[in-house]
């Protein structure tokens, strides 16, 4: 299990709840013809979103040397697994390290003023710039 935050563009989702969960849902079909690893597919507030936050919380594919230096200084937990499509970034981090990346992703989701939404929550933050 992980703790699940998306970024999303803001131009392109509905800002009413129930609209904005069908938007959620089709994009989390990952159906966009590209491979969803590709930051250069992302819009560029949220390229500049990413980058940043990537910079607090590495993208899990790293080469072994890098993983295997965060591993032996304990901060492999850092690690998350990013989907990037066209409007939204989704990251999955560490149960370890949820208060801390909620912070971060709200923060920075601020500061590029770029939507975030709390998917772990049942009743999750969906907030607009």
């Amino acid at each position: 299990m992980s703790y699940d935050l998306m970024a999303f563009e803001t131009s392109k989702a509905p800002q009413e709840r129930a609209a904005f969960m069908k938007w959620y849902e089709q994009q989390v079909q990952w159906s966009e013809d590209h491979a969803y690893n590709d930051p250069s597919v992302l819009s560029e507030a949220l390229q500049r979103f990413y980058s940043e936050l990537s910079e607090q919380f590495p993208n899990m594919n790293v080469e072994d040397e890098i993983f295997e230096a965060m591993e032996e200084a304990g901060t492999d937990n850092r690690l998350t697994d990013y989907s990037l499509g066209s409007s939204v970034i989704y990251a999955a981090f560490a149960y370890s390290v949820a208060e801390e990346a909620y912070t971060a992703m709200r923060e920075l989701a601020i500061k590029h003023k770029v939507g975030f939404f709390d998917v772990s929550s049942n009743e999750g933050d969906i907030i607009f710039p």
